[in-house]
């Protein structure tokens, strides 16, 4: 069984209180896009996990994959499985994408054991395995809250607009990113300005991460300055960096930007 985990990026960002358990309380949009990885699982006679694509750091034992599937196992006793996981998605981009891997790696176990667990449940596992996981178990845009695993539904429906999204090759590490950044309460009620036409974000709706890396990385606030200029309605870092995307209107994104050699980037439909 083969699937396509896709990334999702974050339409304002806000770190707003430090937990006891040492995490931080955040407020924000997740909106999936499908810049994709591949996964497909296969019954085996031995489990193993292999990798190809973009090089993930760390030892196998770590991917998100294999403890999707050990979570499962400890609970419904699974048959051995062999995972290959095509990594295309950035790491260290802000995107998401090793959480949608292993999301959809659960997704993926239930449907071939057929052990028909409800979205709920599926939830509850991907909460185990990290903090936005469990955004990809349903993967329909929603605002998040605390940890980024409690959701509520927004009145957003971006579809007609046109996306283009730009990793300068820069891994920033969620360690990294959370060490620099303030907490603060916002001025304003997110979720509210969301509901408004894109055309009032750009001055609004903010990213509190970009506070902390733009001064450390300037090619992140010159990339989304060169999104402004080709036309982007809003432009802004996704999560903690370093991936910058920008909303387009309708249509084709007719862009002359001349991408340098090492930047990866991803346009389509939203």
């Amino acid at each position: 069984m083969i699937v396509f985990p896709n990334a999702k990026i974050n339409i304002g960002l806000h770190v707003v209180l430090r937990r006891p358990d040492g995490f931080r309380n955040l407020e924000s949009c997740f909106y999936p896009v499908q810049w994709q990885d591949a996964l497909e699982v296969v019954p085996a006679t031995q489990t193993q996990l292999t990798l190809s694509g973009i090089p993930v750091p760390g030892a196998t034992e770590t991917n998100l994959c294999g403890q999707a599937y050990d979570l499962l196992r400890m609970d419904y006793n699974l048959p051995p499985v062999n995972m290959h996981l095509h990594k295309n998605i950035p790491i260290g981009a802000g995107m998401g994408g090793g959480s949608a891997d292993g999301a959809f790696a659960l997704q993926v176990l239930n449907n071939l054991f057929a052990l028909n667990l409800a979205p709920e449940v599926l939830e509850g596992y991907a909460r185990r395995l990290g903090s936005d996981c469990a955004f990809f178990i349903r993967n329909k845009p929603v605002f998040a809250r605390e940890r980024g695993d409690v959701f509520e539904p927004i009145n957003l429906d971006l579809s007609s607009y046109q996306i283009l999204i730009v990793y300068p090759n820069l891994h920033i590490t969620t360690g990294e990113a959370f060490g620099l950044v303030k907490t603060e309460m916002p001025c304003y009620n997110l979720k509210e300005v969301l509901e408004q036409d894109i055309t009032t974000w750009k001055d609004k709706v903010e990213n509190s991460f970009e506070v902390a890396l733009f001064p450390k990385y300037p090619v992140l606030p010159e990339i989304k300055a060169e999104l402004y200029a080709q036309g982007a309605i809003y432009a802004s870092m996704t999560g903690s960096g370093s991936a910058i995307y920008g909303i387009f209107p309708p249509g084709e994104i007719a862009t002359e930007w001349a991408f340098p050699e090492a930047f990866r980037w991803w346009h389509g439909q939203l």
